[in-house]
């Protein structure tokens, strides 16, 4: 993403490149994203793609009378047998049969020849060449070099001696069978299906409050941290489980009988009365969707407890089928009516108390937000990459009916988690990240609008332009395909016995052969190891365990960003050297503490820093003694959460001051000059000036006359009398 500096009237040249939407339509649809093409991409790779062939090494000591047995053999005769031997059909029959196909055979050919011609034959094994003298005679059949040609072949490719083995570590076909614990168990499953806004998760909840012990899996940390409150709040002792963070009720002496978790952390040892597992159609999430897999078929509790859309019951009926467990259904119906409206909103005048415009990346929401500021309104706002924190005090803000800030401008990442009171969701572009939007995920979304028991009960869906609305007609129009396949992993006991096999693989060649051995049945796909294989890229030079190189590379880190990417292998680095990570060399890392926020990029560099922290959080849950500061980094993290909602609130009120359009046009020539002049210098650098003001920034930045900046100034003391 391109880091534009977030001062004054800046935003308003870079309109055109924030509209969110797109002229291109594709076909029927088609929601495939560029990471499942990506993983179909790689999954197109057999593993005769990807083994490396070893050199096999010539005998050190020549055999005594080796120059009697060969006679006059040499290399021309050598070549001559050989070639007829590769020309045999039985030959590439037999190969075949032990797993050479004709890739492999010819490689395999191409060494096997290189090792028997030699500058010095006598180096070759003494009974090979006495075969090869025997066949360029006349008296043997070139077929006889098969044995030789197959051990040879074996010692180059490794995983030729071992791929029935391989196939069945890697087989992924009946993960059912990887839960002993639940397979224990007669298991009660009921699935609370229906949509956004019906009450599904709420019934839910009240049996996991009556249950003697139970365990609830939420798809976010802030839906997770709901949870534990307000079972607290109800008298129930509950525990708080996420990938960053332990929080007990009491103490960790003393765990409570309920757990609130993320979906991730679910213990399958774990036996307890209820699970409830909200969210269920994220199994076909493409990049988690196996946590929900695991949950479903892993959890050992009396009673399972689904929540979600009515197109998971079919898939989720099929896996359990094999085990001989049945689904009871439980509908229903959205509490308050959800229209599409008959008019896009056109102008930003147009928006009202109570509205949602969702865009689908974090320069339309500061575009959008700009917008607002010109038309008086001033927004709350939310984005992914906010810590918890700053998302829940924006959220507060938009749901205070006493405070100013009554327009939210997020992204998708209101979809689930965060209690919002909204009247219409006005949908920014119908396209994310290019591609039109599917059914499911323009349902979650529009079906945030309208919240029973509020003000806002009646929810409406909309667009922000005309010629969006029949798109977003069309697409809430369509029925939502029940779920075909669902994520699935391999566990580390299965890598683990994979590298048993292949010892000098590397882990990043390791998870490519993996992937290109494995079975899947038609009910599942492959995610994680992707994701995992891009930060095993990052660390493939750094000596660790394979078991602390898996772990390293199942955190959730945004790879994207090279500065979180750089900071994850110095990590790994030093952890490498068996040093403690600690407090101290984390912070002169991250050159704490750190500036306020007054533009964007030094926005985005607060954001760095508290993903960085939260990756030394999530690593500090399972090695505690390498990390042994978590108290003092969560402390950090908290610090940090409060700067950046600070510089959140500073930026929207930035765009406050420049929103108003001047009457004199010399002076809105002089103000869009800079703009145009900010925007091309931030194009070209990312890293943020140091400044004494924001002014000298803009001087700094760009190529500005001190001309120019003293009649913005001016401008501005205007605006502030």
């Amino acid at each position: 993403m391109q880091r534009v500096p977030g001062v004054l009237r800046i935003l308003g040249s870079f309109t055109q490149r924030c509209t969110a939407s797109s002229t291109s339509t594709p076909s029927r649809f088609q929601t495939m994203n560029s990471r499942r093409k990506r993983n179909s991409v790689r999954k197109a790779a057999t593993i005769e793609d990807l083994v490396e062939p070893r050199k096999v090494k010539h005998v050190t000591q020549a055999a005594a009378g080796m120059e009697e047995w060969i006679g006059a053999l040499n290399n021309t005769n050598i070549h001559m047998s050989l070639d007829e031997f590769m020309r045999r059909p039985m030959v590439r029959q037999l190969a075949k049969e032990n797993g050479i196909n004709d890739k492999l055979f010819m490689r395999s050919f191409k060494s096997f020849r290189e090792y028997c011609t030699p500058d010095d034959l006598s180096s070759v094994d003494p009974a090979l060449l006495i075969l090869l003298s025997d066949i360029s005679k006349g008296v043997k059949d070139c077929e006889m070099l098969y044995p030789f040609f197959l051990d040879h072949s074996k010692q180059v490719f490794p995983h030729l001696e071992a791929m029935d083995d391989l196939r069945i570590i890697s087989d992924l076909t009946r993960p059912h069978n990887w839960y002993p614990e639940a397979r224990s168990i007669t298991r009660k499953i009921f699935f609370h299906a229906g949509p956004t806004n019906s009450g599904k998760t709420y019934h839910a909840l009240k049996r996991f409050g009556e249950a003697k012990s139970a365990v609830f899996c939420g798809p976010l940390k802030l839906l997770a941290s709901e949870v534990f409150t307000r079972t607290n709040a109800l008298g129930i002792p509950c525990d708080l489980v996420t990938g960053e963070e332990r929080r007990f009720a009491k103490d960790n002496h003393h765990p409570s009988q309920h757990l609130s978790s993320t979906v991730e952390m679910l213990s399958t040892q774990m036996r307890v009365e209820v699970v409830v597992i909200d969210e269920i159609q994220m199994l076909r999430d493409e990049q988690r969707g196996w946590a929900w897999t695991r949950a479903l078929l892993g959890a050992a509790a009396d009673e399972i407890h689904l929540c979600g859309e009515p197109a998971a019951i079919d898939i989720v009926k099929k896996l359990l089928e094999p085990i001989g467990e049945t689904v009871e259904i439980r509908y229903y119906d959205r509490k308050s009516p959800l229209t599409i409206a008959d008019k896009a909103i056109e102008s930003y005048s147009n928006i009202e108390p109570g509205d949602c415009i969702v865009c689908f990346s974090k320069k339309a929401v500061f575009f959008n937000s700009k917008k607002l500021e010109e038309n008086g309104i001033k927004p709350a706002v939310i984005y992914g990459d906010l810590p918890p924190g700053t998302k829940l005090a924006q959220a507060a803000k938009f749901n205070d009916p006493d405070d100013e800030c009554n327009v939210l401008v997020a992204t998708d990442a209101i979809g689930m988690g965060l209690n919002l009171n909204i009247r219409r969701v006005i949908f920014n572009s119908c396209t994310r990240q290019t591609e039109l939007l599917p059914t499911y995920a323009a349902l979650q979304i529009a079906g945030r609008a309208g919240r029973f028991g509020t003000a806002y009960a009646n929810g409406v869906a909309t667009t922000m332009r005309k010629e969006d609305l029949g798109t977003l007609k069309t697409i809430l129009a369509e029925k939502v395909e029940p779920i075909a396949n669902v994520g699935i992993a391999p566990t580390y006991d299965q890598i683990e016995t994979f590298s048993f096999h292949l010892p000098q693989a590397s882990f990043v060649r390791l998870l490519d052969l993996f992937v290109s051995v494995c079975s899947v049945s038609d009910h599942f796909f492959i995610c994680t190891v992707y994701d995992m294989r891009e930060l095993a890229v990052l660390i493939d030079q750094v000596p660790l365990p394979l078991k602390v190189r898996y772990t390293f590379c199942t955190s959730p880190l945004n790879t994207d960003d090279k500065r979180t990417a750089a900071v994850f292998v110095k990590m790994a680095r030093r952890f490498a050297t068996g040093q403690a990570l600690t407090y101290e060399w984390l912070m002169d890392m991250l050159e704490w503490p750190p500036k306020p926020a007054s533009t964007l990029s030094e926005l985005s560099l607060l954001e760095q820093n508290y993903e960085i922290l939260d990756q030394y959080m999530w690593l500090s849950m399972r090695f505690p003694d390498m990390l042994p500061d978590e108290p003092r980094v969560r402390e950090a993290s908290k610090i940090l959460d409060t700067m950046i909602q600070e510089g959140v609130e500073g930026f929207m009120s930035l765009l406050a001051i420049g929103s108003s359009e001047s009457s004199d046009p010399k002076i809105r020539k002089t103000t869009k000059s800079l703009e145009e002049k900010l925007i091309k210098s931030s194009e070209k650098s990312e890293t943020p000036a140091k400044k004494s003001s924001i002014l000298e920034a803009l001087l700094k930045r760009a190529d500005i006359s001190e001309e120019d900046l003293e009649q913005l100034r001016e401008e501005l003391n205007k605006k502030k009398k």
